[in-house]
């Protein structure tokens, strides 16, 4: 029989609880080692501040630590996936790859890119949702193989279909079992997570950040908004409106971009403490604005063109009038208007 050597690779889905295809992928597998890819592209696009980069550093950190309490590590690489994994495919001997899968359109392309490849290497894949609250392509076949275009569509939808599927379980030593990470001396120098510095980024003068990044931060505030017994009995309120924004009410939007924070294991002890507050059932507005982030992920799955305007076909195509002239003029005015005040 043949050996399994595991490769889980984070993208979203910083954590260890409620992920699927780790779990998958460990089971039986005698290696195993978790990694992230640093894209060199997207260190250096100009709409990703530092803000960002510090939060999702200390989201690798804190999941490093976490990984060294089960005796493996995080490996941090940098470079274009296409490039780098069939690379450590033939020096680690991998045989499984596991990913959560991505509900974005650029990631659904680049892993059927990679699964393509993985097929030709004899590699199996493992992709199973976890990002989102439901498999988006269940939601679209129910709507007639298109995405609901209104909120109030996808909500009739997803109240005719079963509950999200539950959370999994944290990975824990039992669940790793015999497989081990093979791990070199120079790991920190090789595979470390990388500075602010390190990325080129001037830390000068830089103020402590509102949100600090991880797993154990998301799962600790998730703790303690879910203490406050009034805030549960009024978060689904009809008052609600789509502006309401996720953080204003728990703080925790960084954690679930990011994956820190299972969606699933947010709306499942919402419920159960609805429950036990309420002693009912409870309603589908007490998930307000999770659905609100389902509703628009599914809107944009299958959409590359979702943010903007042209080749968006459920977007109004404005006739926009380009006039350099009136705009450098409509600039100086505003200028000169700033300066007599």
């Amino acid at each position: 029989m043949t050996e399994k050597h595991t490769v889980h690779w984070f993208r979203k889905g910083l954590r260890l609880h409620d992920n699927p295809s780790l779990r998958q992928g460990l089971k039986g597998a005698k290696t195993f080692r978790c990694i992230f890819i640093l894209d060199p592209w997207f260190a250096n696009a100009s709409n990703v501040g530092i803000n960002k980069w510090r939060f999702l550093l200390q989201c690798l950190e804190d999941l490093d630590r976490s990984l060294r309490k089960l005796n493996s590590r995080l490996f941090v690489l940098r470079g274009q996936p296409a490039d780098i994994l069939p690379k450590l495919f033939k020096e680690w001997g991998t045989t499984c790859l596991s990913f959560e899968e991505d509900p974005e359109p650029f990631g659904r392309v680049r892993d059927q890119n990679i699964s393509t490849m993985c097929k030709a290497m004899n590699i199996t894949v493992i992709s199973l949702v976890a990002h989102t609250l439901y498999k988006l392509e269940f939601i679209i076949e129910r709507n007639g193989g298109r995405a609901p275009l209104t909120y109030h569509q996808f909500q009739t939808v997803v109240a005719g279909m079963d509950s999200p599927p539950l959370p999994d379980p944290p990975v824990t030593a039992a669940t790793i079992a015999d497989a081990i990470s093979p791990i070199s001396d120079n790991h920190d120098e090789k595979y470390g997570v990388p500075t602010l510095e390190e990325l080129g980024f001037c830390t000068e003068g830089l103020v402590p950040g509102v949100w600090q990044g991880g797993e154990s931060e998301a799962l600790s505030r998730l703790e303690r908004h879910l203490e406050r017994k009034a805030w549960v009995a009024s978060f689904g309120k009809p008052k609600m409106t789509p502006q309401s924004l996720l953080p204003s009410q728990t703080g925790l939007s960084p954690y679930l971009r990011f994956g820190c924070l299972s969606t699933r294991l947010f709306y499942y002890q919402l419920n159960d403490l609805y429950r036990k507050i309420k002693k009912a059932v409870p309603p589908l507005s007490l998930h307000g604005q999770v659905l609100w982030r389902e509703f628009f992920y599914c809107a944009a799955t299958k959409n590359p063109n979702f943010d903007k305007m042209i080749g968006n076909p459920i977007c109004v195509q404005v006739p926009w009038d380009k006039n350099p002239e009136a705009l450098a003029k409509w600039a100086n005015v505003c200028i000169n208007m700033h300066n007599l005040k």
